[in-house]
């Protein structure tokens, strides 16, 4: 596949390593309005593009994408508020677009494995739930979107809990999420469940970057002569 790259920050620079040794094609790397402007012929002749930029620039990357039929991984958030909006124009365009809180395999199935154990405790009350997420120190959202996620998945099926706050120290119908900043950690989120005789703890730790940018790769390579709006379900269950 010949790739766009949108976004050559770690993110896509690893990815761009997994896809050179998949024996894709990296056809442009976008990092600025001026690699627009040199590269906008070449974009016309890429298979997909792979979007790891920045919440000021995704959206408008997702509609050149659309703009030039051109199907689009989309690993940037904090753009989810418009998600409804673009859900739409890619339907009504007939274009293709798969997103992603977070395309590590392994998280997906973190997510599913979540959503199964909050199953299991919303009838033992005795336990009370509360999160916290290790991020590196760039990282300026907190909690992460993953956590969010997370969160969201207990709230949806935990009854005791209605809502998430940042702050561990909060209990009863309120989900406590504690996030904490430090160098070099690509991504650790730990869910605890805990009574006055016992703790229950499910935890995932990203080793590296680059089980995010397999799955991404893995993404682009699924999309491939698609029509439609995917995510990480689609793809592994």
């Amino acid at each position: 596949m010949k790739i766009a790259l949108l976004g050559y920050g770690k993110m896509g620079k690893e990815i761009e390593r997994i896809a050179l040794e998949r024996n894709h094609e990296i056809l442009m790397r976008i990092d600025s309005f001026e690699d627009w402007n040199e590269h906008i012929y070449d974009f016309l002749k890429v298979d997909v593009a792979i979007e790891f930029s920045t919440p000021a620039t995704v959206l408008d990357n997702i509609m050149k994408c659309f703009s030039a039929n051109v199907p689009v991984v989309v690993g940037t958030t904090s753009w989810y508020s418009q998600l409804d909006t673009v859900r739409e124009l890619c339907i009504e365009k007939n274009q293709t677009l798969f997103y992603a809180i977070n395309f590590s395999v392994g998280v997906n199935i973190f997510f599913q494995i979540n959503k199964k154990l909050a199953q299991l405790m919303n009838s033992h009350s005795e336990y009370e739930v509360y999160m916290e997420e290790i991020h590196h120190a760039q990282k300026l959202d907190a909690p992460s979107g993953t956590a969010i996620t997370l969160a969201d998945d207990i709230i949806s099926t935990l009854n005791r809990k209605e809502n998430w706050i940042n702050n561990l120290d909060e209990s009863g119908d309120v989900l406590g999420i504690k996030s904490v900043r430090e160098s070099n950690v690509p991504g650790t989120h730990i869910i605890t469940y805990e009574s006055a005789n016992d703790m229950i703890e499910i935890k995932h730790t990203a080793k590296n970057r680059l089980g995010f940018a397999i799955g991404a790769m893995l993404a682009a390579e699924f999309i491939a002569g698609k029509k439609g709006i995917y995510e990480m379900k689609d793809m592994l269950f």
